[in-house]
């Protein structure tokens, strides 16, 4: 199987047109699979059981789904030239529009003028991450340090779907930051252990967390972490920079290039750096749950409603750099929903219609195969109110919702 999942993209102005205008503002993306080769995927992102390992022998299983992209994946020289990347379904043909294209092309039509004037692109993206263990210990550098490698920083943020998650995986146990007294020295010596061989350690110098299905993290730029093996609802700023500081996870070695992979050329090698790369009072913050941890909490809107033919809350929140939503649409409901901003949307369960698209969770995807889950809503139809039917008398329809930097319905400001 190729590289890529579709051998069909192609961009034209007028099949760009066509799509925003076919869907009345609301556009149909297909699935986004990346894999990743330093981790083993969980199952539970509904790809084929036998299309987890797509790729050539050396690029690993797919763990992850993007949505709402409009940046490509950093995978190394192999990596597939849409891989990562979002594509727009032509509803007119078989073509696939490359969605940094599409907001390139529509700009403040899509996005909505506030955002395109400030960051002339659509500046995140949600993910879900699915690994059968925890993912390494690693950090997401800041702007200023990702500046250095002409990259954005990332913050990001974590929901645990209970839609998504039929088992826990092997660890669903995430570990976030350090001790409070642990002190930089330490943290240089596990680092230091890294080119030894075997396993550095350095999570003895963290605290772990127990899963909580339905609740989420804000994980800021510069804090280390190692998410637990939890089918994981990650919005997050478009970047792929990272710098590993675990050197064994998932019953293997990390390869030690991945902890120099966003280092300058000049500050190869150099632990130091890597120090400087920690937001240090963040991960030593003794009160990293009060301040980090998120429990869900409904909407104004949904409030108001009275939330008894929908309930909508807030699922990620803290962060001014990207915000989620959850939305329950109960049996046989239709409602009209709005909102203030663009968004990205994935169906998690149910079937029903949104807008003048058929929607439903998938079940089963085959790698390459189109589905009807995945959804873009511009700022102008989110604005006149998105109508949405569930057509099951029996089952909740629930789609999340990743919207950009600053959102005007929580008023978080950068």
């Amino acid at each position: 199987m190729p590289n890529g999942a579709y051998d069909n993209v192609a961009a034209t102005a007028s099949a760009m047109d066509r799509a925003l205008d076919a869907g009345r503002g609301i556009v149909r993306f297909a699935p986004a699979w990346v894999p990743r080769a330093f981790c083993t995927p969980g199952r539970r992102i509904r790809l084929h059981p036998d299309d987890y390992f797509p790729f050539e022998q050396g690029r690993g299983g797919v763990d992850e789904r993007w949505l709402a992209s409009a940046v490509r994946a950093d995978n190394g020289p192999k990596t597939g030239p849409y891989e990562g990347l979002s594509l727009v379904v032509d509803p007119d043909g078989d073509t696939l529009l490359p969605f940094d294209e599409f907001v390139g092309h529509h700009r403040a039509e899509v996005i909505g003028a506030r955002l395109w004037d400030r960051h002339g692109a659509w500046p995140m993206y949600s993910k879900f991450f699915d690994n059968q263990q925890a993912l390494p210990f690693h950090v997401h550098h800041t702007d200023e340090k990702a500046a250095l490698v002409d990259k954005p920083g990332k913050p990001e943020a974590y929901y645990y779907s209970p839609h998504m998650n039929n088992h826990l995986g092997d660890q669903p146990i995430s570990f976030f930051g350090f001790q409070p007294d642990v002190t930089k020295e330490q943290v240089k010596e596990r680092l230091e252990r890294f080119s030894h061989g075997g396993d550095n350690r350095i999570t003895d110098l963290a605290l772990g967390y127990r899963t909580q299905l339905g609740t989420g993290w804000d994980i800021p730029s510069g804090v280390l972490h190692a998410p637990a093996s939890i089918a994981t609802y990650e919005p997050q700023a478009a970047c792929d920079v990272f710098c590993m500081c675990e050197s064994w996870s998932n019953n293997r070695e990390v390869p030690e290039e991945l902890l120099w992979k966003d280092v300058p050329a000049d500050k190869q090698g150099d632990l130091d750096f890597i120090i400087s790369l920690l937001e240090w009072e963040l991960n030593v913050d003794p009160h990293f749950v009060q301040n980090r941890f998120m429990v869900p909490y409904s909407t104004e809107h949904s409030l108001a409603d009275g939330e008894a033919a929908y309930r909508e809350k807030w699922i990620v929140f803290r962060s001014p750099h990207f915000s989620a939503k959850e939305l329950t649409v109960r049996p046989g409901q239709t409602v009209t929903i709005t909102d203030r901003d663009a968004y990205g949307t994935i169906v998690v369960q149910g079937h029903g219609t949104m807008g003048t698209h058929e929607i439903a969770a998938a079940t089963l995807i085959r790698f390459g195969q189109l589905s009807q889950d995945e959804f873009f809503v511009t700022e102008a139809a989110a604005r006149a109110g998105v109508q949405i039917t569930n057509r099951s008398s029996t089952d909740d329809l629930v789609i999340l919702k990743h919207f950009g930097p600053e959102n005007e319905e929580l008023g978080l400001r950068v």
